[in-house]
C-alpha cells in the first residue's frame, strides 16, 4: 500500500476485477444468494418508483425519500437507454459498466510517468468487499464521475470543474474535490456548471429542490456515529424505537434531535478544518488535489447523520486515485478504509438485523465501522496538514511562493 508497485502480474488485475465483477452480478440477479435483506429492492421498487414519476416530467416532490439534487434524476432515468431490459437488470448493467470506467480511468493513470497501478488494485479489491450493494445503489455511477474529474485536475482544470459541477448535482459530495484545487478556472467552471444546470432543472421540472427540506428533517440513522450513543444507551433502559423514517433506519426519540444537532456542528466544525487548512497550505504537490478531496470527504462521511453502506465506494474510489501518485501519503488512510468496507459488509447486509437490535454483534460492528473511519479521518488529514502545511522556518514560508514552486500555478 506505499504506492510504489504493483502486487502482482498486470494481468491478474483485469481478471480479478472479472471474477469479482461477475460474482456481484450474480448476486444481484438472484443467481446466487446474498446473505442478510435484499439489496436490490431499491432499484425495483424505489428507484423504479421514482423513474415512473420522472417520465412524466416533474420530480417527487411528495416523496420524502426523495432526497437527492435534481441531476440524480439522470442517474434515476439512465436505465431507458437499454430499453431491451427491465428496469432493474438495466440499472446493474449500468452499474457495471460504472465500475468498468473507474477501472481503465485508473488503469490510464497508473500507466503514466511517475504514477503508480496500486490505485487501480485499490479499486479491484475494495469494491467486491461492499458486496453487491455497490451494484444496487446509483453511487458507483457518481464516483465514477468524481474520479475522473480528479484524474483531469492537474492537466485540464475546466473539465475538473465541469465534472465537478456535474457530481454536485447527483449527490452534493463531490463538491468536496474543490478542497484543494487551486486553479481558478476549476472553481468557476463547475461554479457555472452547476449553475447552468440548476436552472435548467428548476424550469423544466416541478420540485428540482423539494429535496432540502426532506435532508433537513433526516433524523439519526442507526449506522451513523452519533447512532452509537444510542446503540449503549439501549443497554440500559433508553425508551426510544428504531424505524424507517425518511427513507433510512432511524432512532427516534429522546434525545434524537440534541444528537443529530451535534453532528450538523461536527460537520460544521470539520468545514472550518477545511478551511483553515486551506488558508494555511503552502505547498501543493501533483498529489495533493486528490489527497484533500479524500480527506474532505472522509470528515464528511464520518460527520453525517448517516453513513449508508454506499458511502464508502465513494471513500474506495477517492483512495484509488490518490495511491495512484507515488508520492501520496494517504496509504494507510486507504488501508483503514478498505478494513472499513470488509466490516461494513458484514453490518450491511449480512448482520443488519443485529445492527437494528442493537444486541452485542450489531454494536460491536458499528464501533469497529466507524472507528476504522474515523482513524482513516484522523490519519488522513493529519498527514494532509503535515505534507502541505510550511513549519515556522521552512523556505516556503520565508519566501511566500511554495504553491507555486511546487508545480501548481495560483492564479491560471
Amino acid at each position: 500500500m506505499d504506492g510504489r508497485r504493483s502486487p502482482a502480474s498486470p494481468a491478474a488485475l483485469p481478471a480479478i476485477w472479472v471474477v469479482t465483477r461477475l460474482a456481484l452480478l450474480l448476486c444481484v440477479f438472484k443467481a446466487v444468494v446474498f446473505p442478510g435483506p435484499d439489496v436490490t429492492t431499491d432499484v425495483s421498487v424505489i428507484y423504479q418508483g421514482w423513474y415512473d414519476v420522472l417520465r412524466t416530467g416533474t420530480f417527487p416532490r411528495d416523496d420524502v425519500t426523495w432526497q437527492y439534487p435534481p441531476a440524480a434524476a439522470l442517474a434515476v432515468l439512465a436505465p431507458a437507454l437499454l430499453p431491451f431490459l427491465d428496469y432493474a437488470s438495466a440499472f446493474f448493467v449500468l452499474a457495471f459498466l460504472a465500475d468498468l470506467a473507474v477501472l481503465a480511468l485508473l488503469l490510464a493513470a497508473g500507466a503514466r510517468p511517475g504514477r503508480s497501478p496500486i490505485g487501480a488494485w485499490v479499486w479491484v479489491a475494495g469494491v467486491p468487499l461492499l458486496g453487491p450493494t455497490v451494484y444496487a445503489r446509483y453511487d458507483v455511477m457518481v464516483t465514477a464521475v468524481a474520479v475522473a474529474a480528479l484524474l483531469a485536475g492537474a492537466r485540464r482544470p475546466r473539465t475538473m470543474g465541469a465534472l465537478v459541477g456535474l457530481g454536485a448535482l447527483l449527490k452534493v459530495w463531490p463538491a468536496l474535490l474543490l478542497a484543494g484545487a487551486v486553479r481558478r478556472r476549476a472553481w468557476g467552471a463547475a461554479a457555472v456548471t452547476a449553475g447552468v444546470l440548476s436552472a435548467a432543472f428548476a424550469v423544466s421540472m416541478p420540485g428540482a429542490f423539494a429535496f432540502l427540506a426532506f435532508q433537513r428533517d433526516r433524523g439519526t440513522e442507526v449506522e451513523s456515529l452519533g447512532a452509537l450513543v444510542f446503540h449503549v444507551a439501549r443497554q440500559f433502559g433508553w425508551r426510544g424505537e428504531v424505524l424507517l423514517h425518511y427513507g433510512s433506519v432511524e432512532f427516534l426519540g429522546p434525545w434524537v434531535d440534541e444528537v443529530s444537532d451535534a453532528a450538523v456542528g461536527l460537520g460544521a466544525l470539520a468545514c472550518g478544518w477545511l478551511l483553515l487548512w486551506r488558508l494555511r497550505a503552502g505547498r501543493f504537490a501533483p498529489h495533493t488535489l486528490a489527497d484533500a478531496a479524500f480527506t474532505a470527504v472522509l470528515l464528511f462521511t464520518v460527520t453525517s447523520r448517516v453513513i449508508s453502506p454506499q458511502y464508502l465506494v465513494w471513500l474506495v474510489g477517492l483512495a484509488s486515485v490518490c495511491l495512484c501518485f507515488l508520492t501520496s501519503r494517504m496509504g494507510l488512510p486507504a488501508a483503514l478504509v478498505l478494513a472499513a468496507s470488509l466490516v461494513t459488509v458484514l453490518e450491511f447486509p449480512v448482520w443488519f438485523a443485529h445492527v437494528v437490535a442493537s444486541d452485542p454483534l450489531g454494536v460491536t460492528l458499528l464501533f469497529l465501522r466507524n472507528g476504522l473511519l474515523v482513524a482513516a479521518t484522523v490519519t488522513a488529514a493529519v498527514r494532509l496538514w503535515r505534507s502541505t502545511v510550511p513549519r515556522p522556518g521552512d523556505p516556503a514560508v520565508l519566501t511566500g511562493h511554495s504553491a507555486r514552486a511546487h508545480g501548481a500555478p495560483v492564479s491560471s
